[in-house]
C-alpha cells in the first residue's frame, strides 16, 4: 500500500475511527462505575477500541514511510493515540502542515 492517496485515506479514516471508539469506551466506562448499571459498554468497545488503537499504530508506521515523516512526527502521531481524541486532532494538524501529501522529492 505505498499509493499516497490510499494511504492518506486510510490514515485519516482509522484516525476518526480511533477517536470515535475512545468515545465508546468512555460512555461505556461512565455507565459501568457511575451508575453502576452494566459493563455492556466497556466488553463492546474495549475490545473495538483495542482493535482500532493497534490498525492506527499500522497506519502511522506506513505513512511514515509512504510520506516520509521524521522520527519525530512519528512520535507525535503514535502518542496522540493515546489521550482521548487526539489522534483526530493529529490527523487534522498533519493534514494541514501538508504530511499527509506525497514528499516533494518523489513527485519529480
Amino acid at each position: 500500500m505505498n499509493d499516497p492517496v490510499r494511504v492518506r485515506t486510510f490514515f485519516r479514516v482509522i484516525a476518526f475511527a480511533e477517536a470515535c471508539s475512545w468515545l465508546g469506551l468512555l460512555i461505556g466506562m461512565y455507565i459501568k462505575y457511575v451508575p453502576e448499571t452494566t459493563e455492556a459498554g466497556v466488553k463492546i468497545f474495549g475490545p473495538i477500541h483495542g482493535v482500532i488503537f493497534l490498525a492506527y499504530l499500522l497506519a502511522t508506521l506506513t505513512a511514515r514511510s509512504t510520506f516520509g515523516w521524521s522520527l519525530r512526527t512519528t512520535f507525535w502521531a503514535a502518542v496522540s493515540s493515546i489521550p482521548p481524541f487526539a489522534t483526530a486532532v493529529f490527523e487534522v494538524v498533519a493534514d494541514r502542515k501538508g504530511l499527509l501529501s506525497e514528499p516533494a522529492a518523489t513527485r519529480a
